[in-house]
């Protein structure tokens, strides 16, 4: 569903939106009131085409929802045209047109719907002196809704279609029609970069995986990025084969591939001023009888060799292989975004992704990107103790964790072991297990994929930008950090 918005001093909408807060009781409202209206949520007051909506707060998070909520509640209903407050200020308008957008999504891509949305404009209603930053405000929504939805639709795509060629062939197009460069590792091309653990993942299953990169190479660009997504585009576990429930919903094993993929589309729309590489580690998890088994023994691309006590714990194996090619291209910044750990969504709920790393600053810097993006993200904590649950007795480290408590912070710290010196404090782990895919409706996303990762990543890259360059904070504090050692 197309939406066009439209920031305008006055207009001919079929419906005005007004939007208040608890405190505020306008005339409308008391209209509304006589009518049996509680106070709560929305009263559509239909002989004046007026439908009200009440927040608890007007800010940015409870304007995003409300645009989410309004876009709900008038998708099915015969009205093309909205008009809605910009409030005269270009962050609100902004957050107010992403809810609206995200929430005009529909995750139901495999139903035959015969009636089509009528909705089409969306009306910001400014005044003269400001119209132009709404106008912005606008365009960046409809470039991150975009985004979301690329992520969503891909997570939310059946994992007979989404094979690893498929997000591989998706990429490819993706850069024909934007500023990207495109490149894949094949089979073969692993084989010479000595990717044995991404490879012994993908060994069982008949469709072959990919190294997918993608490249945003702007001029003059002072800060590079390398962004690295888990993309199993389907997991059983393989021999250590998940119950049947927990196979539903493991085509959104691929999330953080396909956050990746978004915040590759977002930032070639948004034209940033930072080198930006997308690494994408493609393949999926199955059983057969050249399956990779508990008991072997793999050899990463970074030399380091890995017991493997359990074939489900296949992601890490891919992204350690992932994040060895990244460093080879010297990014001052190097994230991954990943469905690593259901201990992650134990520990921090089902609406939040956890950060980690070794940097302190660089996890704070990122958190609070995140919550600006509107995303929920915590912290959590590396330690020595936890480092020692995936200590082998037969190779360098083991793919599981000796004890089940603290597995999102094990299965981070197993990914570190891959992260060399001079990288450690430009590292972060992103685990999305949590938000990625959620089997209800909440806040501004539907049911199914959220495109967890895609609004904190691009809010991170653009406070890197808006950085003197070289000059930031955290890069300071990175380059003084090397400098030491």
């Amino acid at each position: 569903m197309e939406l066009e918005l439209k920031v305008a001093r006055s207009c001919k909408a079929d419906v005005e939106v007004e939007i208040l807060d608890f405190d505020t009781k306008s005339k409308n409202f008391k209209v509304a009131e006589k009518l049996g209206f509680d106070g709560k949520g929305g009263f559509f007051l239909q002989e004046q085409k007026l439908f009200l909506l009440v927040v608890e707060k007007l800010d940015s998070d409870c304007l995003r929802e409300a645009g989410a909520n309004i876009a709900r509640y008038f998708k099915n209903l015969p009205f093309t045209s909205l008009s809605v407050p910009s409030f005269c200020d270009a962050q609100l308008t902004y957050a107010l047109a992403l809810g609206i957008l995200a929430g005009v999504y529909n995750s139901a891509m495999y139903k035959n719907e015969s009636k089509k949305p009528k909705l089409k404009t969306i009306y910001f209603l400014g005044d003269s002196k400001n119209l132009d930053s709404l106008d912005s405000a606008c365009q960046k929504a409809q470039i991150i809704a975009s985004s979301l939805a690329i992520t969503r639709d891909l997570v939310n795509t059946m994992p007979q279609v989404a094979t690893p060629k498929y997000l591989a062939d998706f990429c490819k197009q993706l850069a024909k029609n934007l500023p990207l460069e495109y490149k894949a590792l094949e089979q073969k091309d692993l084989e010479k970069e000595n990717m044995q653990a991404f490879l012994a993942v993908a060994r069982a299953s008949c469709h072959k995986p990919y190294l997918i990169h993608l490249t945003y190479k702007p001029k003059n660009a002072h800060t590079k990025v390398v962004l690295v997504g888990k993309g199993l585009t389907y997991d059983s576990g393989g021999l250590s084969l998940k119950p049947a429930d927990y196979m539903v919903t493991m085509k959104a094993d691929k999330s953080g591939a396909c956050a990746v993929i978004g915040i590759m589309h977002a930032v070639a729309k948004l034209g940033l001023a930072i080198e930006v590489h997308g690494i994408v580690g493609a393949a999926e998890n199955m059983i057969g009888g050249d399956a990779y088994k508990p008991d072997d023994v793999l050899f990463s691309r970074e030399g380091k060799s890995i017991e493997v006590r359990n074939t489900d714990a296949e992601g890490r194996l891919v992204l350690s292989d992932c994040l060895s090619y990244a460093q080879d291209l010297a990014p001052d910044f190097l994230l991954d975004f990943a469905t690593l750990t259901g201990a992650c969504v134990v520990a921090l709920g089902e609406y939040t992704s956890g950060i980690m790393g070794y940097n302190e600053e660089l996890k704070c810097a990122f958190e609070s990107s995140a919550t600006r993006s509107g995303e929920l993200s915590a912290r959590l904590p590396f330690n020595r103790h936890i480092k020692k649950l995936i200590e082998s007795k037969i190779a360098d480290v083991c793919n599981v964790s000796s004890s089940r408590y603290g597995g999102a912070i094990s299965a981070g710290m197993f990914l570190g072991e891959f992260i060399r010196e001079e990288y450690k404090h430009r590292w972060l782990h992103i685990d999305i297990a949590g938000p990625a895919y959620v089997e209800k409706e909440w806040d501004i996303n539907p049911y199914g994929a959220s495109g967890a990762g895609v609004r904190a990543c691009v809010e991170f890259l653009e406070s890197l930008q808006t950085q003197s360059h070289k000059n930031s904070s955290v890069k300071k504090s990175l380059d003084s950090k090397n400098s030491r050692k």
